[in-house]
């Protein structure tokens, strides 16, 4: 916990930027039936049956101090989905920087051990020396920024039936050049100092 805490208080650097990572489902739901159009004062009605339609995965990439978000959307999130994903943080999104530290989970596929699973060994090599890894404890999910983006992308854009994945990645897409032009920030407050003040009771005693 004090690492991420540490982490998220240092001074913005664009040369070692700090990106949350996570990732989400989403099941997308086909009209059985054509829904009623909103009319004044009432909303546009939707009718209880439904056809499920498969699910797709969603990659979920932040920096909370620059106000910039990306968001994959991929049929699987298997380990070596999860190291392209890396790849395209590290070539495509941040290809100047000199560090990228990725702020996760402790998910089974998110290690160094994925890009290998990808790549030879050389390009997993290469990837993993621009990243420094950061993990949120277990059952720490609260510490996590990415999941404040995650339960806005939720409210603003996926809280409704999607048909399909072009849907999908269409919406998304737009939610997110819309956040990213409002550079709408994240702004953390909880320090480690206020973690040993609130959390005493979870650290070690010490005997006295």
């Amino acid at each position: 916990m004090e690492d991420v805490l540490e982490v998220y208080a240092e001074p913005y650097d664009p040369r070692r930027p700090k990106v949350n990572f996570d990732e989400a489902s989403k099941q997308l739901i086909k009209e059985t039936r054509v829904p009623l159009p909103a009319r004044p004062g009432q909303p546009q009605r939707y009718d209880y049956e439904y056809e499920r339609n498969g699910t797709r995965n969603l990659f979920l990439f932040v920096e909370p101090q620059a106000g910039w978000r990306h968001v994959h959307v991929t049929e699987h999130r298997t380990a070596q989905d999860f190291a392209y994903a890396m790849q395209w943080l590290v070539d495509e999104a941040y290809p100047e920087a000199d560090v990228i530290r990725i702020i996760l989970d402790n998910l089974n596929t998110h290690k160094i051990a994925s890009l290998y699973e990808a790549f030879t060994p050389a390009e997993a090599r290469r990837i993993a020396r621009k990243l420094e890894w950061h993990y949120t404890p277990k059952h720490g999910s609260w510490l996590h920024m990415a999941e404040i983006e995650l339960s806005v992308l939720q409210q603003q854009c996926l809280g409704r039936r999607l048909p399909n994945a072009d849907t999908l990645t269409r919406e998304i897409t737009a939610w997110e050049h819309q956040r990213n032009v409002e550079k709408a920030t994240i702004d953390w407050r909880f320090s480690v100092t206020d973690a040993r003040q609130k959390l005493e009771r979870l650290y070690p005693s010490l005997p006295s």
